[in-house]
């Protein structure tokens, strides 16, 4: 009982700066809106992703992956395809369900966007895709393809279909036909929920602006929680590392703000990034909006302290 005692002391010392201000956020003066343009050089697509997120871990299946794989697809690449049995989701813009493929000994990403399709989507999805895309029509007609592979849109989903290092139009054209098939048997519901992430969700929604209409709460094998919370502009990502992990943004000069929160953090202001340490694991709190607004260190900080306990280790 006394080893008990002090170990709910020790969370109370720990959570009760986040917890204050979580209690706090229905009263926060909401943000100023800024809608300038992004800090130069930045245009993201989705935030940085924690570390071993390939497949073998996250959401169960099926997936795009897992229902293109095997003897077609073979004989049409010539080479073995198989695919990793789990999928993730980028928490980006448009927020991509991920999953990975195997060709060989060459993984490939196919993405599937958890919401709607927008107008904007493939403008999005085709700056990650190489240098200045070119139509390809020869899969669809909003196809565009680049050296790092295509986007296009499926059933009203938007698809992006890359490798890190390369993707052929001969491949582009031949996964992106099967992903075509697939995409109406394995799009995700807008709604994947976990009650571990559900005390945060009213402030996510003051950084959304909306009550969120996009969810995906899930953990990997090995316990790390990822809570995202969307709209059709904006998303909120929690994202806890899937190992031991450090901050390397820590090393930056100037360094950025620090953060008194758990072991340990800094707020980077050109990201929207909240970024601690919780004993061996890193969390990762941003947020993304087309077109771009701030988002304060406060207001990251009042969307992780409600669930601050689940980092505890």
């Amino acid at each position: 009982m006394r080893g008990s005692i002090v170990v709910c002391v020790a969370v109370v010392l720990v959570c009760a700066p986040a917890c204050t201000t979580a209690r706090n956020a229905d009263r926060r003066p909401l943000d100023p809106v800024v809608t300038t343009a992004p800090p130069a050089g930045l245009a993201p697509i989705a935030p940085p992703p924690a570390p071993g997120l390939n497949g073998n871990a996250g959401l169960d299946g099926p997936n795009a992956c897992t229902a293109i794989a095997g003897p077609i697809l073979t004989t049409t690449l010539g080479a073995k395809v198989t695919a990793r049995p789990k999928s993730w989701n980028d928490g980006g813009l448009p927020s991509l369900d991920l999953c990975a493929l195997l060709v060989g000994k060459d993984e490939i990403r196919i993405g599937v966007s958890a919401l709607t399709a927008q107008p904007n989507s493939l403008d999005r999805l085709g700056t990650v895709l190489g240098s200045a895309p070119k139509p390809f029509t020869s899969l669809t007609p909003d196809a565009r393809s680049g050296r790092l592979g295509v986007a296009f849109t499926a059933f009203g989903r938007a698809v992006r279909i890359s490798a890190a290092g390369g993707l052929s139009p001969q491949r582009q054209l031949a996964i992106g036909r099967a992903v075509l098939d697939a995409v109406p048997a394995v799009a995700r519901p807008a709604r994947i929920t976990d009650a571990a992430c559900a005390p945060a969700g009213s402030s996510a929604d003051q950084v959304l602006g909306v009550s969120a209409q996009l969810r995906r709460d899930y953990r990997t094998e090995s316990g790390a929680v990822t809570c995202i919370w969307g709209s059709v502009d904006a998303t909120v990502a929690i994202v806890e590392s899937t190992r031991p992990d450090d901050i390397p943004e820590a090393r930056r000069q100037p360094p950025p703000e620090r953060v008194p929160i758990l072991d340990g953090g800094y707020y980077l202001r050109s990201e929207n990034e909240l970024v601690f340490r919780g004993g061996r694991r890193v969390v990762r709190v941003s947020a993304l909006a087309d077109p771009w607004r701030q988002v304060s260190r406060d207001r990251l900080y009042d969307t992780v302290g409600p669930i601050l306990p689940l980092f505890i280790r």
